[in-house]
Formats: structure tokens, sequence, C-alpha cells
């Protein structure tokens, strides 16, 4: 290539000719990611939301009584609602039919002003046309004025014009669709349980709506109606339904300001932990926001002024916390505003701050109202408060034992924790071992720059039945908390985990799945930034040892784990005759095996524990923990079939 050429080629490398448009639904399909978060399963549930909450919407209007969700057999989605119907006129601007501009163009909607909705869930005009530009067909049928109107678009792109195919004497929205397979990982993943946790929360947040969910895959159809005239009144009950309450009737009140409108439902129980949930026109504000902070500050205020007033604080002593006040309670708060602002690093942090003070006023009202009605379950709950406030004290003496002043400090821990040589938190493994022995082989085996072995005796506390002061008493958890390095309880900073995987590794058998669980009840209950960071996982050693000669082949646990022992003996020749062991402890391994199948990053398989769903969380670990043991004998009885090798 001449100069001449070269210099020509690299004046024309970037030029105007280089910007691409992406025209119509190209950019979405282009990058999916951007508008849906992930073409996995995650992305594929989104597109769900995005149909429903155009139903929710028609709902919040005043227009929609029930809407239907149902996975068909194909692994399509249909979602009908009995709402206003997407209009079907001539959008002005686009001189096409309003419901194929809906479908077709995005940030198209009646979300923007012109007295389409006054409040909305989905504020971005994007969710039914991304949904459409990632499906590999959609169909929407609109029954309004009396005819079926009805239009097909495959990948975004329209099929035909819309017209009519029929009379009808319904009116609402119809659509079919089937996410494409060029765009997403797998398309036939629809969990029906993830559809329906969230479809009943939508129910529940939204008073007297109707919504069905029904599943046509397999052999038999799945259905179920969620319907609360009680409301978040409802959810509070449902989510307590498994514990012991204070008093039998949720507090709800509600109100409307400056066109916000106000709900707030609590119900204290007498357990240790807060069960706070947030909502702004539907969207559950995991960070919290401008309306979790009104709540809270009018619900620490109130209960001491009554205490004040009622002498069950004495003068001298100080006023409860708001960590005191909220122990043990089971709230919700749901504020529908026509203009949310949402922040945070997941945008689901609500910032107006005008809501902070119209759900303090709204709720303050209702509820000093209730505490001076109620004298008995008043003082309940300030007694409650009271005994939170001595067990925070006695915590706050106790945390002291577990900072971590030094490296020094951390060989002469009780827990015996056998620490790594980095200090690189990334690279860095906590490995909780059951029991001295496989303790012992664990630190031998290990890598010593990576790898930190901390065992522990037996069965740790039961922290869904302690108060702080009593698990902080606890010398294995004062062990972990400290080897751990974020502190705990409103000291909590999971920026200063000491180690980015922490390892439960027990015994496969019933007291190692029991052991396991109380760690993991731990971990949720008060370590859960490191659970919702990725960092927890579940060893999985070996079941089973086939050995022939000085050959062994292991065989991992799970649902196959005696087809595949059987496969792994068949296609072993006779000479020499293999063996099969069976591992019931770790401490049957030694250091070798121990690192070979269970510890060597290169060959291991460890399951990580994530909190997708905290609501349904809560309630698994307050029903396999907690006081009752009706819940509990159901929840065994229900799934004892599933077990198929028991040792006792």
């Amino acid at each position: 290539m001449t100069e001449e050429n070269l210099n020509n080629e690299q004046n024309q490398a970037y030029d105007a000719s280089q910007i691409q448009v992406l025209e119509g639904l190209e950019a979405v399909r282009k990058r999916p990611g951007m508008y849906i978060g992930s073409t996995g399963p995650q992305g594929l549930h989104h597109l769900v939301w995005e149909i429903v909450d155009n139903s929710i919407d028609e709902a919040l209007a005043g227009y929609c009584t029930e809407i239907n969700v149902v996975i068909e057999e194909n692994n399509s989605i249909t979602v009908t609602d009995n709402g206003r119907g997407i209009p079907v006129g001539i959008q002005a601007k686009t001189g096409r039919p309003a419901v194929e501009t809906v479908l077709t163009v995005l940030h198209a909607g009646g979300k923007f002003g012109g007295g389409g909705y006054k409040v909305s869930g989905g504020l971005h005009g994007v969710g039914s046309s991304v949904v459409n530009a990632l499906s590999e067909h959609l169909s929407v049928k609109v029954h309004v004025d009396g005819k079926i109107h009805f239009q097909e678009f495959k990948r975004g792109k329209i099929c035909a014009d819309l017209k009519v195919i029929g009379d009808t004497d319904k009116r609402g929205t119809v659509i079919n669709f089937k996410p494409d397979a060029e765009i997403f990982t797998e398309t036939d993943i629809f969990e029906y349980d993830k559809l329906a946790t969230r479809i009943r929360e939508l129910a529940f947040l939204n008073r007297g709506l109707k919504i069905t969910i029904e599943d046509m895959r397999g052999d038999e159809t799945k259905l179920e109606a969620f319907h609360y005239e009680g409301g978040i009144k409802s959810y509070v009950e449902y989510l307590n339904m498994n514990k012991t309450v204070l008093f039998e009737e949720p507090i709800f009140t509600e109100g409307e300001q400056q066109e916000i409108t106000v709900e707030v439902a609590i119900q204290y129980t007498d357990g240790y932990h807060t069960n706070l949930l947030s909502f702004a026109n539907n969207i559950h504000t995991y960070e919290g926001g401008t309306h979790e902070f009104g709540f809270r500050t009018a619900l620490t205020r109130v209960i001491n002024d009554y205490a004040r007033k009622q002498k069950l604080i004495k003068e001298n002593e100080e006023n409860l916390s708001g960590e005191d006040v909220r122990e043990g309670i089971t709230a919700i708060i749901s504020i529908k505003h026509p203009e949310p602002q949402f922040e945070g690093q997941t945008k689901t942090k609500l910032g107006n701050s005008e809501v902070r003070t119209v759900t303090d006023r709204l709720f303050s009202e209702a509820f000093n109202k209730f505490l001076l009605e109620n004298p008995d379950t008043a003082k309940k709950v300030v007694e409650k408060g009271i005994l939170a406030s001595k067990a925070r004290l006695a915590a706050k003496r106790a945390r002291e034992v577990t900072r971590r002043k030094g490296a020094l400090e951390i060989s002469s821990l009780p827990g015996k924790l056998a620490d790594c040589s980095s200090r690189v938190p990334e690279e860095c493994e906590l490995f909780v071992v059951e029991g001295d022995s496989a303790g012992g082989s664990a630190k031998t085996g290990r890598d010593r720059r990576t790898q930190a072995i901390l065992p522990i005796r037996g069965k740790i506390l039961n922290v869904e039945k302690a108060s702080m002061d009593k698990i902080l008493a606890n010398q294995e958890i004062r062990s972990l908390f400290t080897a751990m390095g974020t502190g705990f309880g409103s000291d909590f900073d999971v920026s200063k985990a000491r180690y980015h995987k922490l390892v439960i590794m027990t015994d496969a058998d019933v007291d190692g799945a029991h052991i396991r669980t109380l760690l993991l009840t731990l971990f949720y209950r008060y370590m859960r930034p490191v659970v919702e960071a990725g960092y927890v996982y579940i060893a999985q050693p070996p079941l089973y040892g086939v050995k022939q000669g000085k050959n062994i082949t292991y065989v991992q646990p799970g649902k196959e784990a005696d087809e595949r022992l059987a496969e792994v003996v068949e296609s072993l020749p006779a000479t020499p005759k293999p063996s099969v062991q069976r591992y019931k402890g770790l401490g049957e391994m030694d250091d070798h095996q121990l690192w070979d199948t269970t510890m060597d990053p290169k060959k291991r398989t460890m399951l990580r524990v994530s909190v997708e769903d905290a609501i349904k969380a809560d309630a698994v670990f307050e029903m396999l923990m907690g006081d009752k043991v009706e819940p509990r004998r159901d929840f065994i009885e229900a799934n004892a079939h599933y077990v198929k090798n028991l040792d006792i």
C-alpha cells in the first residue's frame, strides 16, 4: 500500500459515514440489556412485567378490575385485562393507529401527560415496544366500542395493518408474545413461582384488583387467583401468618395530600427482626427513600411521646431509638405519586422530598390515635421497645469484644481461625467448617495463601429466637463476625469484608444440613449485605467415593446421585473389584481428598447463595427456625417424599 493510499484510508476511517442510526426498534434488538437488564432468566421475566404493568396502570386509573396472566403450552405469555383498551384511533404525529404506535415506537404511551394516566408504574413508555422488539411473535387484540381490533408483529415489525376481526360485548386488551430465541439464552424457562409471587404482591398493593395466573404447560394446569379487599393490610397478615403477633389486626391508615396517596399497615410480632417493605407506584423501593424516612421518623416520635405522657419511660431515661421501636415490626408503606423520582444505585430509592412530610403527617396522626384508643396494646408496643433498648445496650457492650484491633488478635480467636496470608479480599476465601477433625484436614489441605479455615463446634445458636445480646454472647458467632471484619447490626459495613467468599462446609447428613440452615439464618438476618453481594457459598463435598486400585472416582450430591453412582460402578472393569465408600462426614476424608473434591478451585463445585426474593426467604426462615411447630410440620410432611437417603 502506498503512503498516499494509507493516508487516504486513515482520513476516511472515521467520518459521518461511520455513524450508525438505528431506526425503529433496531436499537432494542442490538442492545437488549440496556432495556431489560439481561438476556437471561431475569430479562425474560422482565418482559412479562412490562406488559402486566400496563394493565396495572389501567387499574390505578380506575378502569380495570381484573387481569389474567397465562403461560401458554408453547411458552408464550398472554396478558388480558378489562381496562379501556389501548386506543385504536389514528395518532396525529405518526398518522398510524395509536395501538400500533405504542407497540412500535419507543417512548410512545399515555404516561407523559395529556391526562392518560394520573399515576403510573411504567414511567418511560418503552415497555410494550421493547417487548414487541424482543419477541419472535406478538399479537394484540383490543376490545373497544363493540369491536375486536387485531394486529400482529414479528420481531417488532408489522405483519399487517390493524383490522377488525369481530364483534364483542367486552372491553380491554389481550397481548400474546413469545420471546425471541435469537435474543434470549433460553425462552422456555418462565418460572411459575416467580411470576405468582410478584402477581400476589401486585394484588396486595392494588386493593380490590383480581389477578389470576395460569400455567398451561405440563400434564396438570396450575391456576391461582389473587384478590385482596384488605390490600396491604392483608399483605401484613400474610407475612405474619407463621408468627406470634402482639395484636390481632394490623394498624392501617391511608390518606391523600398534594395528590400523593399514602397507605401504611403495621403489626408487631414477638420476634426480633424488622420486616419493612416500601413501594412507590407498585415499584418495590428496595433502597428505601423519603416515604420510608417519613414513616420511621413518625413511628419513633409517636411511641416516645406516648411513653413519656403515660410515664412508661422515666424522666431520667433516654428515649427509645428507631432501632428499638422497629424490633419485631412488620410494616408496609405504599405511596402513589404522579411524578415519582427514583435514585440510588439500582433506581429503587424514592427521592421526592415532599413525600417525607406527607407520610410522616398522615401516619403519625393515625398511629397516635390508635395508641390512645388501645392502651393495652400500646403498653405492649412500648414495653417491647424498652426490652429492645436494654438488649441493644448489652449488645453494644458485647460488640466491643469483637472489634478487631490487629492481625495478631485473629490468631488467638476461640474459633481457632487459621487465616490466609493474602490481604486482598477479592481472592480470599473463608471456609466455615463443621467439627475439629474436618477443620484439621481442611487446614492441612488448603491453599494457605488464599484460603482461611474457621472450625465451629456443633450447632450454633438459632438467631431466629434470640436477641442481639444473646447472639453476641455466643462464642462461635463472635468469632465469625470478627473474622469477617464487617461488624454487625447498625455498624455493619460490607465493604470491610476480609473475604469475598464465605463458604459453608458441613457434613452431607441431617446434622450437617441443620448446621448449614443455622448458619444461613445467621447470614440472612445479620449479614444480609454479604449474601446480597454474592459472597456466600455452600461447598459440595462428594457423597460417594468409588475406589478401584489406586484410583478414586467421586460422585457429587444431587437429585441423581444414586443413578450416577450406579453408572460409575458399571463403567469400571471387574478386576480389581471396585469398592464404594459413602462419606457421612468431612472427617472421613484426608486432607488430600478434601482438597481434590471440595476445595480446589480448579475442580470443586460450589453453590452460590442468592436472595432474589427476600420476602419469600423471610417466610422460609421464620417457618423453619421460628417458634410455631405446625407450619414446620406441614412443610416436612409435604416435602418428605423428596428425601431418598435419610441418615438416622
